[in-house]
């Protein structure tokens, strides 16, 4: 069974793949119909990754990678879309095809083919399942190297990570900046998702340490963290905003 998500704000667009998608043979569910970058972005934040993506290029809010750019989408993706100027970016994210519009039945199963060359064995539903029961566990702490000196920083002690110039750094409750040999990515995976929020591509924060959230221009939100030591202003970037809210409002 292949779980497929959905990314297309138009609705004769969503049912003609989905007639198409049936029409295949291949055993399929559609679990999710998404129609912008912000509501993708929300979902895919929150929710386990589907077998595979079709992905319209031109949202009702912007262009699809715009989504690369605030989630890591670990599924492949089969690009739909009515242009071909977009073909070699899509193909530089994980891309597996490219289908123009109208889609060709014959296309279509050629794509489905493509997947199933590339991904041969997906995991089974109780396979899944089991894995999703297996605790995660998070960092606790980073051992920080400083001159000819080690620091072993605990987590519950970082206000936030955040890159500038291409390198990443945190800062501690004591306001105290240090570097760090992650990327943001990486840290986003370590450490636990109840105590850090994603705000924009630059920051990762602790939600702990925030003192004020005050509304900002866009519809965006501007942060106030303890610490007054940062290089630039704290935004909730726009296809976030939903997410914080949730986040805070749990």
């Amino acid at each position: 069974m292949i779980k497929i998500v959905i990314i297309e704000d138009e609705k004769p667009a969503v049912d003609k793949l989905k007639h198409l998608l049936l029409g295949t043979g291949e055993e399929i569910t559609i679990i999710r119909i998404l129609g912008s970058v912000e509501e993708s972005v929300n979902w895919l934040s929150s929710n386990v990754s589907p077998d595979l993506i079709f992905m319209d290029i031109q949202l009702s809010d912007g262009i699809a990678f715009e989504i690369f750019e605030s989630v890591n989408i670990i599924s492949p993706v089969i690009f739909t879309t009515a242009f071909d100027t977009y073909a070699i970016r899509a193909f530089k994210v994980n891309s597996i095809d490219y289908l123009l519009k109208p889609i060709e039945a014959e296309l279509l199963k050629h794509a489905l083919k493509k997947y199933r060359d590339h991904y041969p064995n997906p995991l089974s539903d109780k396979i899944n399942q089991m894995i999703s029961q297996i605790p995660i566990t998070y960092k606790s702490r980073f051992l920080i190297k400083t001159g000819e000196h080690f620091r072993s920083v605990s987590v519950t002690d970082i206000e936030s990570f955040f890159i500038q110039e291409r390198s990443t750094f945190f800062i501690t409750n004591e306001s105290k900046i240090l570097d760090i040999d992650f990327s943001l990515d990486q840290l986003e995976k370590l450490v636990n998702p109840d105590d850090f929020f994603r705000a924009n591509r630059n920051y990762l924060i602790n939600i702990h340490y925030i003192r004020d959230m005050i509304g900002y221009s866009g519809n965006r939100i501007k942060l106030k963290m303890r610490s007054g030591n940062y290089p630039e202003p704290v935004i909730i970037s726009r296809e976030r905003v939903n997410a914080f809210k949730q986040r805070m409002d749990n």
